[in-house]
């Protein structure tokens, strides 16, 4: 069976706890310290992580600057976070669970029919394939960076 090219997931270990894990990748307001595309990201209506909670993201990619208005859709502490961004055209996550001493952290990514009918009504499909090449190349660059942020 062929792999979903619109879901993409990878996992990283982390030397620190799933709750420490999670208060790092809940906080969206650092999320540019380790986002390939992500420059910023500020809270709208809350300051932290609930469910329900709003926040705008500052992207960019060579060519390119665009923000996004994302919902929270996931927030367990040491357990999820994720949110969906422009109600529901993509949603990314991180799940974490113990390994060994550590955590294991995994990203995800989902990109779902009304984003990329948006996305190719607006680019083309080569926006379609571009968004699907920088996710499967982004996420392990992200992970790795996170590790290094968390494990200093």
């Amino acid at each position: 069976m062929e792999a979903d090219p619109y879901s993409f997931a990878d996992s990283v270990w982390v030397d620190a706890t799933p709750h420490r894990v999670y208060d790092v990748v809940s906080d969206v307001t650092r999320h540019g310290e380790w986002s390939e595309f992500t420059r910023s990201c500020e809270w709208e209506d809350a300051t932290s992580a609930v469910v329900g909670a709003h926040f705008t993201g500052h992207n960019s990619r060579p060519g390119r600057d665009w923000s996004t208005r994302s919902e929270v859709v996931a927030a367990t502490p040491g357990q999820e976070f994720a949110w969906e961004v422009r109600d529901g055209f993509v949603r990314w996550g991180f799940t974490m669970a113990p390994d060994g001493g550590g955590t294991r952290l995994t990203e995800s990514w989902e990109f779902r029919p009304a984003g990329r009918d948006f996305i190719r009504e607006t680019y083309g499909e080569d926006g379609v394939t571009l968004r699907v090449d920088d996710a499967h190349s982004s996420i392990p660059t992200t992970l790795a960076r996170i590790k290094q942020v968390i494990e200093g």
